[in-house]
Parts: structure tokens; C-alpha cells; sequence
């Protein structure tokens, strides 16, 4: 499987959460009900953490199963928060992650590895989105496609008007 893509959105997400972190002024707030920057550095490493641990299953020849509950549970992203030390760390974190999840997912796996269907849990905002069994491959699409892209967005969106955002990320073919 081609990890270009899952790099890439690893990188505009970090390249997003950098440029949030050096934006002038004091805390960026985020609308009511929404995460600040740490809050959403956490949930993604959470959430490539539990991907991590699926792809390590799947590739180990063991069963398992993928649910993202725990990463949107306010408890454990402020844990999270804390044990890395904050927004540097978070970054750190979920850069190494990351690259992990890229050489796990990419050419350590072959086909019927990447075609194994794990049973699926995904919720957002209280609102279940899938309860079926995804493939391992679309997981990671979907991480890619999907997830990061969107919290590179939310991250971008705590820029005080005006302030400058990253160059769009670059794709496999430019």
C-alpha cells in the first residue's frame, strides 16, 4: 500500500498545529463545545495509536477490532495532554506515531493483510458513523482521507482572522 498519502496528512496536520502554536496573541479559544489545539493533538494520537495497535494485530496474525470511544473520552485527551507535555510534545508524539503507522501500514503489509476486515466502531460528536467491519486498507484511507484533513481543518480554524496557514500539503505527484 502506498503511505504517501497517510504522510501526507500527517504533515499538514503538523504543519497546521505548528503554525497554530506560533500564532501571536494569547490562547487560541475554540467556538463552545469544540477542542483548543492540545485537545485535538491528544485525540489524534489516540486515534493513530489505536491504529498502531490494529495494523500490529492484523500484521501479528492476531483478531482485533478497531473503536475510536476512548479517543474522543475528555478524561484520556487531557491525560494525554499531560503526559507529553503539552503542545511540543503532542507534536512530537504524533509525528513518530505517524511515521510508525506509515511503515506498518505501508510495505510491511501485503495484500490479504491490508484486506482484513476488522470489526469498526466510529462515532464523532456523539453521532455513530460506522458499526461494521472496514477493511484494515480503508481504515488507513480513511485516516488519510478523512480524519486528519478534517482536524487540520479544525486546527487552522483557531487562527485569529487574518493569520497566515500552511502551504496546501503537496501530492504524490507535484
Amino acid at each position: 500500500m502506498d503511505t504517501t498519502p497517510l504522510r501526507d496528512a500527517y504533515r499538514a496536520l503538523l504543519d497546521a498545529a505548528a503554525t497554530v502554536a506560533g500564532s501571536a496573541g494569547p490562547d487560541l479559544l475554540p467556538p463552545a463545545g469544540e477542542w483548543d489545539a492540545d485537545q485535538i493533538l491528544a485525540h489524534v494520537s489516540l486515534v493513530t495509536a489505536t491504529t498502531v495497535a490494529a495494523v500490529s494485530a492484523v500484521a501479528s496474525g492476531a483478531r482485533t477490532t478497531y473503536d475510536n470511544r476512548l479517543a474522543l473520552d475528555t478524561w484520556t485527551i487531557d491525560r494525554t495532554v499531560a503526559l507529553a507535555g503539552g503542545n511540543a510534545g503532542l507534536r512530537e508524539r504524533v509525528r513518530l506515531q505517524g511515521d510508525a503507522l506509515c511503515t506498518l501500514g505501508g510495505p510491511a503489509l501485503g495484500e490479504p493483510e491490508l484486506d482484513t476486515p476488522v470489526p469498526t466502531v466510529l462515532l464523532s460528536h456523539g453521532t455513530l458513523l460506522v458499526d461494521q467491519p472496514l477493511s484494515l486498507r480503508d481504515l488507513l484511507t480513511g485516516l488519510a482521507e478523512t480524519e486528519l484533513p478534517g482536524h487540520t481543518k479544525q486546527l487552522l480554524a483557531l487562527l485569529p482572522d487574518g493569520a497566515s496557514s500552511p502551504a496546501a500539503p503537496r501530492s504524490a505527484g507535484a
